[in-house]
């Protein structure tokens, strides 16, 4: 295996990790928005939702630097 791709799997690795902790923040915030939707908090509960939005998109771009390091 050359150095190159060693770096590569490294870096994937450490992304996937990355990618794993982003969920289970996206997860917990989940769970507050619910309560704050419940509670008659709303108004933070839609802008917690937007923040949510931001992490589904990261986590995508996310997922696809993974996969081209991967497959490099």
């Amino acid at each position: 295996m050359s150095d190159n791709s060693e770096a590569n799997i490294a870096i994937a690795d450490a992304l996937t990790l990355l990618l794993h902790n982003q969920h289970a923040l996206a997860a917990s915030m989940e769970e507050v928005i619910n309560w704050l939707s419940e509670n008659g908090v709303g108004i933070v509960a839609d802008n917690a939702m937007t923040a949510m939005a931001t992490l589904d998109v990261n986590a995508q771009a996310i997922t696809d630097a993974i996969m081209r390091l991967r497959l490099s």
